[in-house]
Formats: structure tokens, sequence, C-alpha cells
């Protein structure tokens, strides 16, 4: 099965975005972890569900983009 050029880039797209993701739960879990990075303080609760609700709306919208683009032409 051969993957077309849209295809690849909606798959690159996509993992950059979650890449992005991972790196931004890393950088939150080292500056708001407390004890040893066991637990996450209140802020750092706060930023999680920022990202969280970030990235909902960062892929919403990237596909959105992704779905109006005509690379054929």
């Amino acid at each position: 099965m051969e993957l077309d050029g849209e295809t690849v880039r909606q798959i690159l797209v996509a993992g950059l975005a979650v890449v992005a993701f991972v790196v931004a739960l890393f950088f939150i879990g080292q500056t708001y972890g407390t004890n040893g990075g066991s637990t996450i303080s209140a802020t750092g609760g706060l930023a999680l569900v920022g990202l969280l609700g970030g990235f909902i709306l960062v892929m919403a919208l990237v596909g959105l983009w992704l779905e109006r683009q005509d690379f054929d032409s």
C-alpha cells in the first residue's frame, strides 16, 4: 500500500504536534513537579489542563487547515 503525498503530510504534521505535546508535558512536570517529580503542584495542574485544552484546539485547527489545503494542484 502506497501513501500519497497528502497522507504523508497529515501524518508528519500530526506526529510533530504529538511530539510537541509530550515535550510540553515533560516541561510542565519538571517545572511544577514536587517531591522528586512524584506529584505536581496545583499551578502545575492548571498548566496541564491548559495544555490539554490548547492541544485539542491546535489539533482541530491543524486538521481543518490540512483538510482545506489542495495539495494536488
